[in-house]
């Protein structure tokens, strides 16, 4: 299995296909393998480089804190180690934190960014927002990741022919490590880059499923106020949208780099 020493830990890491790089970044509680849908479409025209993040799959598991700062200087140095900077950047969810991120960080790291239903960030300020965070710690510890998966499996695949995406993501879900895991969930509580996002200077397409936790107005308010950002919206989707609708996500980012 290649893994890389990347600052104090050991990092996960593919590298499939020929050309110009593309980093995919997965989001919270996920892995590489939940880019397969991206690695055999992308990697026909682009060098496509997957990585388990600190806390998840492969990777090393030390103990926290966690932070997004602290995740985007270990992809930082990833993309160094690999000789791959500029890359294309793609992240979903907590990997669109991680991204966003890393474009403020490193900008010199970044060729194009792909933010996927995520935003520049975290910061619960309603009461509603407040719980529902709080109910997500509380099914961690009180009945553990399988049952946490269940629950999610639900909202992100909520129809009777997506079972099979259902099982796969139980079963993923349930092979996480509940410390590894809270702690990934605590570093993205209180985050923010959004009063510097209108300096990132690199060409952003943002992907907004229809029917994800937060509205499309949300990605239109914050892609407005960046220079070269703009938005596609995928119909009939929901928050895991490069798995649920692969075809119509692999065209739309495919579209925006064969114009970078």
């Amino acid at each position: 299995m290649p893994k890389l020493h990347v600052r104090d830990i050991d990092l996960y890491y593919e590298v499939t296909g020929q050309g110009e790089p593309i980093l995919f970044i997965h989001g919270l509680g996920s892995s590489t393998r939940d880019w397969e849908p991206q690695v055999s479409f992308f990697s026909q025209r682009y060098r496509v480089v997957t990585f388990d993040v600190r806390g998840h799959g492969r990777s090393d598991k030390p103990p926290g804190p966690y932070s997004i700062s602290l995740f985007a200087a270990d992809t930082a140095e990833l993309i160094k180690a690999l000789g791959i900077a500029p890359a294309h950047v793609v992240g979903i969810s907590m990997g669109g934190m991680i991204a966003f991120q890393l474009s403020v960080d490193a900008p010199d790291l970044v060729r194009s960014l792909v933010i996927v239903n995520s935003g520049p960030e975290f910061v619960p300020r309603t009461l509603s927002e407040r719980m529902q965070v709080l109910q997500r710690f509380l099914i961690v510890r009180l009945v553990g990741m399988r049952k946490m998966g269940e629950v999610l499996s639900g909202r992100l695949f909520p129809k009777p022919e997506q079972a099979e995406l259902r099982r796969t993501f139980i079963e993923r879900w349930a092979e996480n490590d509940k410390r590894a895991y809270t702690d990934s969930m605590r570093a993205l509580v209180g985050w923010s880059v959004a009063d510097q996002v209108n300096g990132i200077e690199c060409p952003t397409l943002v992907v907004a499923a229809d029917e994800d936790y937060t509205p499309v107005a949300d990605k239109q308010a914050y892609v407005a106020t960046m220079r070269r950002a703009e938005l596609v919206v995928i119909e009939d989707s929901r928050h895991a949208t490069p798995a649920e609708r692969p075809e119509q996500f692999n065209q739309a980012v495919a579209g925006f780099l064969s114009s970078q």
